[in-house]
């Protein structure tokens, strides 16, 4: 994964402020490539509880993280039990990596 051990506390850090402590945050996409350089950030928040703003808590998220990881693009997916699963759900729950 190319992520620092301080990043991947930040953006666990970050997204339990934000979503909460049940929060569960997975990694996925090019940055668990180590071959890969640059690209964005493809974090899955994973929620126990229906949220009522998703698309808020996604934004909070993606810029916070974006902040302290110097202006990276960060995307943001959330599963919850009140939300739409997509086909991208499967792909972050399959090859993600939890943090």
């Amino acid at each position: 994964m190319r992520l620092t051990n301080q990043q991947i506390q930040l953006i666990r850090d970050i997204a339990c402020q934000v979503a909460g402590d049940a929060c569960q945050v997975r990694v996925f996409g090019s940055r668990l490539d180590e071959v890969k350089r640059g690209g964005d950030v493809d974090i899955l928040l994973e929620l126990p509880d229906p949220v009522d703003n998703p698309a808020l808590i996604a934004a909070f998220v993606s810029a916070r993280v974006s902040r302290v990881m110097f202006g990276r693009k960060v995307d943001v997916l959330i599963s919850a039990p009140n939300l739409m699963h997509l086909p991208i759900h499967d792909i972050a729950f399959k090859e993600g990596q939890l943090l």
